[in-house]
C-alpha cells in the first residue's frame, strides 16, 4: 500500500461517519459513534482501545461532504 493510501486509511479523512462539527471547541466528530473531540476521533479510538477504528466505512465516489442518505432529493 503506499504511503499516501496508508495514511488516508488510517485516519478519518475519507470516512463515511466523518464530519466538521462547527462547535469551536469540539470540531471534529464521528456519526457512528456518536461524539465530538478536538482530535479526529480515529485518534481517540486509538488512545481509548489501542487498535484502529473498526467503524471506518470508505466514503464512496461522488457522494460529495454528506453521505447519500442525506443529500437533498432529486426533482
Amino acid at each position: 500500500m503506499s504511503d499516501a493510501r496508508h495514511h488516508q486509511a488510517t485516519t478519518c479523512r475519507g470516512c463515511l461517519h466523518f464530519h466538521v462539527t462547527y462547535d469551536p471547541a469540539f470540531p471534529y466528530g464521528c456519526r457512528s459513534m456518536g461524539f465530538k473531540s478536538r482530535r479526529y476521533p480515529y485518534f481517540e479510538v486509538r488512545a481509548l482501545t489501542g487498535a484502529a477504528c473498526l467503524a471506518r466505512q470508505e466514503r464512496p465516489q461522488g457522494a460529495g461532504a454528506a453521505p447519500n442518505d442525506r443529500l437533498p432529493p432529486k426533482s
